[in-house]
C-alpha cells in the first residue's frame, strides 16, 4: 500500500494553490485600491474646487445686494439683472424670513414663498453653508451665504449647480481604471501560475529524491540551477546523500568485518568443542590444551564484544559528565597495569610526565586512551625496544606523545590506522590478540571531548600517536 507521505496533494492544500491565492489576493488588494483612491482623491479635489467656486460667485451676489435699501423684488431683480449669466443652475434670493424675492428657474414657482432648505436656515442664521454630492455620474453642489449690512442680516442668496460634464470626466477615470485593472488581473493570474509552478517543480524534484533515498538509493543526486534558497537546499540535500552513501558503505563494511572477527573464533570455538566430542579416546593433555585454546578463543570473543559495546556507546553520543582530570597519574597508573606484559616480552616503559596538566574529559575515558596507545605500542614492538610517553603543555593545549621502536606503520596505511577493524599486519594482530577496534576506540573517545589525535612514522623507526586536548584549569576552566 501506498503510503501517507507519497499520495498525493489535495488541490486547496497543495503549494502551488495557497501560493497563487496568496500572490492574487495582494493583487487583489492593490487593484481595490487603485480603483478606490485616486476616485475618492478626485471627488474631494472636485469638492474643494465647488466650494471655492460657489462661494465666490453667492460672495460677488451678496455683495451687489447689501444696502440701506434691504430687499425687495424689484431691486433684488434688477441687481441679478446687471450681474447677468452666471452659468449656476439656479439662484435664489430670500428675505431674512426665508421668503423667496428672486429665482432664477422662474417654472418652479417658488418666487414669493418659503424657501425650506437647509443652507438658506444656516445662511439666514449667519454662517456660510457648502453641499455637495456626487451621483449619477454627476457633482450637484449647493452654497448659501447671508447677505449683510452693518451688521444686519437682509437675506440669503442659495446658489445651486449640476454638473455633468466633471461627473462624466470622473467616470471616464474610472473606466480607464477599471481596464487597467482587469489587465493586471489577468498578467498576474498568468504569472503567478508560471512562477507557482516552476516553485512547486523545484520543491516536487526535492520531494522525489528524498523519496529515492528513503528507499535506499543514496548515491541519487538533485540538478538544480540557479543560486537561490532552494538551489542551496539542493546542495545541502546532496551533501547529506554524501555522507549517507559514506555511512552506509561504512556500516556494512563494519558490519561485515565485525561478522568476520566474530565468525572466527566462533569457528574455533566449534572446531575445538566438536574435537573433544566426536573423539571419544583422545588423551587428558589434549583435551586440557583444546580446552586452553577454547577459553583463548572465548576471551578473544569477550574483547571483540566489548569494544564494539565500546563503539556503539560512542556512536550514539549519548552525554558524560566530564570533569578535570590530571594526566600524570593516570598515566603512571597505565604503566603500573601494563608493566608485566612489557617486562614479558623485553620492552621498557619510559615516562617524561609533566606535573599539574589538566585536561576536561572523563578519568576513565582518559585511561582507556592511554591503555589502548601504549599496548598497542609494546605489541608491535621489537623485543629490546622502547615505548616513551611524554605529556607537556604547550600553549593552551595539552600535548600527549606515545612513541616507540617497533616495526612502524607503512606510509599507506597512516591515514587508515584509525578505521575499525583495520590491521597493518594481520597476521602478528591475531597472534598478539589485537581486534583492530582499540584505535577506533582511542579516536572516537578523543574527539568526544574536544580533542585530536594523530599517527605518524617515528625515525629511523617505529610509531608515534600524538593526542592534544585542550589545557584546563584544576577547577575546570579553560
Amino acid at each position: 500500500m501506498e503510503s501517507k507521505t507519497t499520495q498525493k496533494v489535495p488541490f486547496w492544500r497543495s503549494l502551488r494553490t495557497k501560493y497563487v491565492l496568496t500572490y492574487l489576493t495582494l493583487i487583489a488588494a492593490v487593484l481595490l485600491l487603485l480603483n478606490t483612491y485616486p476616485v475618492l482623491a478626485s471627488q474631494k479635489m472636485v469638492f474643494q474646487s465647488k466650494q471655492t467656486s460657489l462661494w465666490s460667485q453667492a460672495s460677488v451676489m451678496s455683495s451687489a445686494l447689501a444696502g440701506p435699501d434691504g430687499l425687495t423684488q424689484e431691486n433684488v431683480a434688477r441687481v441679478m439683472e446687471v450681474l447677468g449669466d452666471t452659468g449656476l443652475s439656479r439662484v435664489l434670493v430670500t428675505d431674512p424670513s426665508g421668503v423667496v424675492l428672486y429665482d432664477s428657474s422662474a417654472a418652479s414657482g417658488a418666487l414669493g414663498r418659503y424657501a425650506l432648505l437647509y443652507e438658506v436656515t444656516s445662511a439666514l442664521g449667519g454662517r456660510d453653508e457648502f453641499t455637495s454630492d456626487y451621483t449619477n455620474g454627476a457633482f450637484h453642489s449647493r452654497a448659501a451665504i447671508p447677505v449683510t449690512y452693518r451688521d444686519m442680516t437682509l437675506g440669503a442668496v442659495y446658489v445651486d449647480e449640476y454638473d455633468a460634464e466633471q461627473g462624466q470626466l470622473l467616470v471616464g477615470i474610472q473606466q480607464t481604471l477599471r481596464t487597467i485593472s482587469i489587465v493586471i488581473a489577468a498578467v498576474s493570474l498568468a504569472m503567478s501560475l508560471v512562477f507557482s509552478r516552476a516553485l512547486t517543480h523545484r520543491i516536487a524534484q526535492l520531494l522525489g529524491a528524498i523519496r529515492i533515498v528513503r528507499e535506499g538509493q543514496y548515491n541519487h543526486r538533485v540538478q538544480m540551477r540557479g543560486r537561490d534558497e532552494l538551489s542551496q537546499l539542493a546542495g545541502e540535500f546532496n551533501a547529506l546523500t554524501d555522507r549517507l552513501q559514506t555511512t552506509e558503505e561504512v556500516r556494512r563494511r563494519f558490519v561485515s568485518d565485525a561478522s568476520h572477527e566474530l565468525k572466527t573464533p566462533l569457528a574455533s570455538i566449534r572446531l575445538l568443542s566438536d574435537s573433544i566430542l566426536q573423539n571419544d579416546h583422545i588423551d587428558p593433555e589434549t583435551v586440557q590444551e583444546f580446552v586452553g585454546d577454547i577459553g583463548d578463543e572465548a576471551a578473544r570473543l569477550q574483547r571483540i564484544t566489548e569494544h564494539l559495546l565500546t563503539l556503539t556507546r560512542l556512536d550514539a553520543e549519548t552525554q558524560v559528565r566530564t570533569e578535570p582530570v590530571e594526566v600524570a597519574p593516570v598515566a603512571r597508573r597505565v604503566e603500573h597495569m601494563l608493566e608485566p606484559l612489557a617486562r614479558a616480552v623485553d620492552i621498557s616503559l619510559c615516562l617524561n610526565l609533566e606535573e599539574g596538566l589538566w585536561v576536561r574529559a572523563t578519568r576513565d575515558d582518559l585511561y582507556q586512551i592511554l591503555f589502548n596507545l601504549v599496548e598497542n605500542s609494546i605489541k608491535y614492538n621489537l623485543p629490546g625496544g622502547q615505548v616513551d610517553v611524554t605529556a607537556k603543555a604547550m600553549g593552551d593545549r595539552v600535548i600527549i606523545t606515545v612513541e616507540d621502536t617497533g616495526v612502524g606503520i607503512p606510509e599507506e596505511d597512516i591515514g587508515k590506522v584509525f578505521d575499525r577493524f583495520y590491521r597493518v599486519d594481520k597476521a602478528r594482530s591475531r597472534a598478539a590478540g589485537g581486534t583492530g577496534l582499540g584505535l577506533s576506540i582511542v579516536r572516537d573517545t578523543v574527539r568526544r571531548h574536544g580533542g585530536t589525535v594523530q599517527a605518524q612514522r617515528r625515525n629511523p623507526e617505529g610509531s608515534r600517536f600524538v593526542v592534544i586536548f585542550p589545557l584546563c584549569g584544576e577547577g575546570g576552566e579553560q
